[in-house]
C-alpha cells in the first residue's frame, strides 16, 4: 500500500510541476510579447491600451547631455553625455523621451515589452542608431498627440557585435500609435527596421525622409492599419524579407531612386485591403512598384503606381478583387504575373510600354476575368482565358498617338470606353473588358473625336459625352474574347477568339 501511495504522490507532484511550467510559459508569453507564428494581421496584444504601464522613466535631451529621471526598481541607467543606455528587468515601464540632442542616442535592453513615448524628441546620433532596441519584446512606440518627433542616425556606426542596421532599430515588434508625427532619416542603412514586424496604427504619421537603403525593413511582416506613411528611400520603400505585407487602410506614399529598387517588396504574400497608395520607382531595370515573391492580392483601395519596370508584379499569382488601380510603366509591363492572373472586380487602367511589353502580362498561364472594368494598353497583351472567364473582353490592335482618344460605342449609341492615350504606339494592343460588353452586342471602335464631361481616372473617362471621330473597326461580341485588328499576344493567357 505504501508503494502505491508513494507512486500516486510522485504522479501528483509531476503533474503539478508540468502545470506550473505551462503557466509560467503562458505568463512569460503574455508579459514579453513574443510572437513565433507568421503574422498576417494585428491582434489584441498589439494594442497599447490593452497593456498596463504603471511606472515611468523620463529622458530629457538637451544639446550634448540628457537628464534621466528614474525611480523604478529593476531599471538601471548608464550614460555618456547624451548617449543613454537603459537595462530593464521589470515589466510595465514607460520610457518618455523629449528634448533635442545634436549628439546623442537612446538604447534599451528589456526583458519585457515596454511603452516608448516620443514626446517632442529630436535625436541626432553621431555614432550609430538614434534609437536602438536590443530586445525581442514588443515596443509600443507612441507618438504623443500633437507632437513632432525626429530621428537621425550617423553615416557610419561604431563597431559592435550587436545587430544595428537602422536609424530606428528594434529586435522585436515595433508598433506605432498615437496622433503625433515621426520623421526618420537613415544615413547609414535603413530608416526603420524590426527583425520581427512593424505595425502602423490609425492616427500615426510616420515619415522616412531619406534612407540609404530601405525605408522600412522587416523580417516577419509589415502591417499598416491606418495612419499616414511616407517614404523616400534609395532602395526598397517597404521590404519584408521572410513574411507578409498587409495594407488595410491609411495613406501610403513611397518614392525610390535606385536601380532595381522596389516600392513595396514582400518575399511572402502581399495583400492590399484598402487605403490610398501612391508608389513611384525612378530607377532602372528591376525598379518595380509593388512586388510579391508569392501571392499578391488586391481587394480594395486607391492605388497609383508609376515605375520604370513593372508596376505590379507577382511571382506566384495575382488576384484583383476590387479597388481603383492605375499603373504606368515607362519601360516594361503595367501589370505582370509570372503565374496566374485573376480579376473579379475593380477599375484597372494599366499602361505598358511598346512591344513586347504589355498592359497585362501573365505569360502562358490562366488569365481569368469575371468582373470589373479592365483597360490595358501596350505593345502586346496576354489574352483572357475563354474557358474560365465569364465577362467579355475585346483586344484591339492598331496604332495610337499620345493624347488621342480611343473609344468604343455600342450600336445603341452608348459610349462604353473613352480613353486618352498616355503615349504613342506604332504597334498598340488594347485590352478592354467590362460588364457593358454584352453577348451578341454590336460595337464600333473610333479614334480621335472629342469628349466632354464625365469623370477622369488617369485618361479613362466614365460618364462622358463622346463626339465620334474616325471609325477604326466594328465587332460583335459573340465570343468571350474578341480580337480586332493586328494584335500581339506577348505571352498569352491561353484564350481563344
Amino acid at each position: 500500500m505504501k508503494k502505491y501511495l508513494l507512486l500516486i504522490l510522485l504522479t501528483l507532484v509531476a503533474v503539478a510541476f508540468c502545470m506550473a511550467c505551462t503557466s509560467d510559459s503562458e505568463e512569460d508569453e503574455d508579459n514579453n510579447g513574443d510572437n513565433s507564428e507568421e503574422v498576417t494581421e494585428s491582434t489584441e496584444d498589439d494594442l497599447v491600451e490593452n497593456s498596463v504601464f504603471g511606472t515611468t522613466v523620463s529622458v530629457s535631451f538637451s544639446g550634448t547631455s540628457a537628464t534621466v529621471t528614474n525611480s523604478v526598481t529593476g531599471v538601471s541607467v548608464s550614460q555618456s553625455g547624451a548617449d543613454v543606455v537603459i537595462t530593464s528587468t521589470v515589466e510595465g515601464v514607460e520610457y518618455l523621451l523629449s528634448g533635442t540632442t545634436t549628439s546623442g542616442s537612446f538604447k534599451i535592453y528589456s526583458d519585457y515589452k515596454f511603452k516608448l513615448t516620443l514626446n517632442g524628441v529630436d535625436i541626432t546620433s553621431s555614432s550609430g542608431p538614434a534609437i536602438n532596441v536590443q530586445s525581442h519584446k514588443r515596443v509600443f512606440a507612441v507618438l504623443a498627440d500633437g507632437t513632432t518627433n525626429k530621428l537621425t542616425d550617423s553615416k557610419s556606426y561604431a563597431s559592435s557585435t550587436e545587430d544595428q542596421k537602422a536609424c530606428l532599430f528594434s529586435e522585436g515588434q515595433l508598433i506605432f500609435s498615437g496622433s503625433g508625427s515621426l520623421t526618420v532619416t537613415g544615413k547609414y542603412k535603413h530608416g526603420i527596421c524590426s527583425d520581427d514586424y512593424v505595425l502602423v496604427r490609425s492616427g500615426a504619421t510616420v515619415t522616412v525622409a531619406a534612407a540609404a537603403t530601405d525605408g522600412i525593413h522587416t523580417n516577419e511582416a509589415v502591417l499598416i492599419d491606418g495612419g499616414t506613411v511616407t517614404i523616400t528611400s534609395t532602395d526598397e520603400g517597404i521590404n519584408c524579407e521572410e513574411g507578409v505585407v498587409t495594407i488595410n487602410s491609411g495613406a501610403v506614399t513611397i518614392t525610390t531612386t535606385a536601380a532595381s529598387a522596389k516600392g513595396i517588396k514582400g518575399y511572402g504574400n502581399v495583400t492590399i485591403n484598402g487605403g490610398d497608395i501612391v508608389v513611384t520607382t525612378k530607377g532602372g531595370d528591376g525598379s518595380e512598384g509593388i512586388e510579391s515573391k508569392s501571392i499578391l492580392t488586391i481587394n480594395d483601395g486607391n492605388i497609383a503606381v508609376t515605375s520604370y519596370d513593372d508596376c505590379i508584379n507577382a511571382t506566384g499569382s495575382l488576384v484583383i478583387n476590387g479597388g481603383t488601380i492605375y499603373c504606368y510603366s515607362s519601360n516594361n509591363d503595367g501589370i505582370d504575373s509570372n503565374g496566374t492572373l485573376t480579376i473579379t472586380g475593380g477599375l484597372i487602367v494599366s499602361s505598358g510600354t511598346t512591344s513586347p511589353e504589355e498592359g497585362f502580362d501573365c505569360d502562358q498561364n490562366t488569365f481569368k476575368i469575371t468582373g470589373g472594368t479592365i483597360l490595358g494598353v501596350g505593345g502586346a497583351s496576354s489574352t483572357p482565358t475563354s474557358s474560365v472567364s465569364t465577362q467579355r473582353s475585346v483586344i484591339y490592335g492598331g496604332s495610337g498617338t499620345s493624347g488621342q482618344y480611343i473609344s468604343i460605342v455600342s450600336s445603341g449609341g452608348e459610349s462604353i470606353l473613352n480613353y486618352k492615350l498616355p503615349r504613342s504606339y506604332s504597334q498598340m494592343t488594347l485590352l478592354f473588358s467590362s460588364p457593358s460588353l454584352i453577348s451578341g452586342g454590336s460595337y464600333t471602335i473610333y479614334s480621335g473625336g472629342t469628349v466632354s464631361g464625365g469623370t477622369d481616372f488617369h485618361g479613362y473617362l466614365s460618364g462622358a459625352t463622346y463626339a465620334v471621330g474616325t471609325q477604326l473597326a466594328t465587332f460583335t461580341a459573340t465570343s468571350v474574347v474578341t480580337q480586332i485588328g493586328s494584335t500581339s499576344s506577348g505571352g498569352g493567357g491561353g484564350g481563344r477568339w
